[in-house]
């Protein structure tokens, strides 16, 4: 009789994914969320779908393609596990998209085609389309003595069929240029009905011109465009090496990245099979690439720019970002910080104390140094030009930029040639570990003293990001932690020395020891008959070592609540393997993004929170900290974020068995939706802070 151990169950990370974008669609099928956030949240769904097939999708095509025997089989079954999911996702999403056309136009808010036109209407999209879309369009004929035309990643085409005078049938491409024009033009109303609210869909302008972009090449007798989109490979060929070649590959990679293989074509479903079978073939794709049918119109990622123009009722209300009182009250942010530590929680506080951070450095006499971990930087960065200004002020400022944050390489490839420029030692992270980590340090001359400040957080310095990621920020003057976040910066800059960090867990070194010590002292004390609790929030959930040693914990007896917003590969409370653990997911108004780890510790409860989440990725792979929270108001605040998270009752999804993303039981209990409480307590904290 075999008496080895049966594998752990792990749910599929890529299904997980799938299952999470599927939790996003459920707030544009939610009718409790105004129209106008219903719409923008089919736009979040569809940009996740596409990034999902540029990166997650073409990683198991490739491992399909090179595997072999049972493993290639799995990888295959994988795909069409996918496929379906997808499909099905899909189909969700047509029918959310026919029903939020109809709540639109209960409010007044109508989406013409090209064949809903009065004269009027028709007269201004004519003009609009000579004056500003068709100086645009660079039409690309499809034929067999002409080379397949290089279909750009993520862009929108239509793809005409034209019937000539004489019965001939042409074929060709013509770009919708949403990069450059607005893909939601807005129209004159109806003559008579000038209550209506109209907004034309830039392909549909196309449409209602499509003769005259082949004006003078062809006799044409009949015109039909139906849109189709292609989604590339994403993944970046790099080299190792950080110094200027890392910028040349980083630029040379971008490029490629539009050349990547094809791995989707999505097609408008009336598409006549001629047309399809041609573009299928001369895009050669092949049986691991997903052809999908799909509704009229794709890119509904740009959706999640519709403009309101209804009532204020349509979005949610504004968000007042706090300002906190104990930085207030002090005329330099540092001086606050030396008082104590201060933990911040955006978007519910004002993410400029941040940005006062660096901004105060910049032109305070008594700083000497600034050092900061760029991963994602805004496009019109405040914290950027603060660096900058502090460099024209003679500080010693050190930026590590993060070159391979995938799809923000440009905009941070474009800021390390500006910083340096500026005077800025910029340095481009480690070979072959990705810097993930959030750190400011700032260094000040205090009399004889060289005292640091540091700021530690769970999210990128990125000023848009921050108003709806929700992200924890830690600012300490602990020299102690100070001098390990220093070390932590020549770890950067000098990877063969090893420091000791006293307090902080850094990956690749220590944060994967870190969580499972404390994952097993929480299995001895269960086990020793003590309490034993782990209370987890992140964004993904995936490493198999660590769910093994959490289901050992389980099964000894320790309680173990788990907060995942995206991939859970966990499968809980499964009898004899996870039977104390439960995992919910939160998906709301703001996007889930703080890392925070709470281990009871034999009542001696040890508080963390961590740039990283529990992925193989970010454990041996990133550079990532992981920081404790000493302070006592700041540890009580961790806790009641977590469990007031936890109470969720509107916005908290049970994720059991194979993901059904069903909502929390509510039973006679009281409507909670943690993140509109969260909002009040912070707010009523500022008041009695007064």
């Amino acid at each position: 009789m075999s008496t080895r151990k049966k594998a752990p169950q792990i749910f599929a990370k890529e299904l997980s994914w799938l299952s999470f974008n599927a939790r996003v669609l459920q707030e544009a099928e939610d009718p409790s969320v105004p129209l106008i956030e219903r719409v923008r949240f089919m736009g979040i769904f569809s940009n996740n779908l596409d990034e999902f097939y540029r990166v997650r999708y073409a990683d198991v095509r490739r491992l399909a393609v090179f595997s072999k025997g049972r493993e290639k089989a799995g990888w295959e079954k994988l795909l069409e596990d996918i496929r379906d999911a997808s499909g099905d996702l899909q189909a969700r999403f047509d029918a959310v998209y026919r029903n939020c056309l109809s709540e639109l136009r209960r409010n007044s808010i109508y989406l013409l085609d090209e064949r809903q036109l009065d004269p009027q209407q028709r007269e201004f999209v004519t003009r609009y389309f000579f004056s500003r879309v068709l100086p645009e369009l660079a039409p690309l004929m499809i034929s067999d003595t002409t080379a397949t035309p290089q279909l750009e990643d993520g862009w929108i085409y239509l793809a005409i069929r034209l019937q000539l005078q004489g019965g001939s049938m042409r074929y060709a491409l013509v770009n919708i240029p949403t990069d450059r024009l607005e893909r939601f033009v807005v129209i004159p109303s109806p003559a008579a009905q000038p209550q209506r609210q109209v907004i034309m869909v830039l392909d549909n302008i196309i449409r209602a011109c499509l003769p005259s972009v082949f004006r003078g090449a062809f006799d044409i007798q009949s015109a039909e465009a139906y849109t189709i989109k292609v989604t590339r490979d994403a993944e970046l060929e790099m080299g190792e090496g950080i110094t200027q070649s890392v910028v040349d590959a980083v630029s040379s990679s971008l490029r490629k990245r539009k050349q990547g293989d094809p791995v989707r074509l999505v097609y408008d479903r009336r598409m006549p099979a001629d047309l399809l079978d041609t573009l299928v073939k001369r895009l050669r794709l092949g049986s691991y690439d997903n052809v999908l049918p799909g509704a009229r119109y794709h890119n509904s990622k740009d959706f999640m720019d519709f403009p309101n123009l209804g009532p204020k009722t349509l979005e949610n209300r504004p968000l007042a970002q706090l300002p906190v009182r104990r930085i207030e009250r002090c005329s330099n942010i540092l001086d606050a910080i030396a008082e104590r530590d201060i933990l911040l929680n955006y978007p519910y506080h004002s993410f400029r104390y941040v940005e006062q951070m660096i901004s105060t450095a910049a032109i305070d006499p008594a700083v000497r140094s600034i050092s900061i971990t760029l991963y994602r930087v805004a496009k019109n960065s405040h914290i950027g030009r603060s660096l900058v200004c502090a460099a024209a002020n003679g500080k010693d400022v050190t930026a590590i930029v993060e070159l391979r944050a995938r799809f923000d390489e440009a905009a941070n490839l474009t800021w390390a040639q500006r910083l340096a420029e500026a005077g800025v030692h910029v340095i481009f992270g480690i070979p072959g570990l990705k810097v993930h980590s959030k750190l400011i340090m700032v260094s000040r001359q205090e009399g004889t003293t060289l005292r640091r400040y540091v700021h530690i957080g769970t999210g990128n310095f990125n000023e848009k990001t921050a108003r709806f990621y929700t992200d924890i920020s830690l600012f300490t003057a602990n020299q102690e932690v100070a001098d390990d976040v220093a070390n932590v910066f020549d770890f950067i800059r000098h990877t063969y020395r090893r420091h000791k960090f006293r307090h902080l867990a850094v990956s690749p070194l220590t944060n994967r020891s870190l969580f499972l010590r404390l994952i097993h002292t929480e299995t001895l004390n269960a086990r020793a008959g003590r309490r034993a609790e782990i209370f987890i929030k992140c964004n993904n959930l995936v490493d198999e070592q660590i769910i093994a040693k959490l289901y050992e914990a389980s099964e000894a007896g320790v309680r173990i609540r788990a907060i995942v917003r995206g991939m859970c590969s966990l499968v809980a409370g499964v009898p004899g393997e996870s039977s104390n653990i439960e995992v919910i997911s939160i998906v709301d108004r703001f996007l889930e993004h703080s890392r925070i780890y709470i281990f009871h510790n034999d009542g001696d409860t040890r508080y963390l929170m961590s740039s990283a989440d529990l992925m193989t990725r970010n454990l041996d792979h990133r550079v990532e900290v992981t920081a404790p929270i000493y302070d006592p108001d700041a540890k009580a605040r961790v806790q009641r974020l977590m469990d007031t998270q936890w109470a969720d009752n509107v916005k908290a999804r049970v994720l059991t068995g194979q993901q059904e993303n069903e909502y929390r039981p509510r039973g006679t209990r009281k409507r909670f939706r943690s993140q509109e409480v969260l909002a009040k307590l912070y707010a009523e904290d500022e008041k009695d802070d007064a």
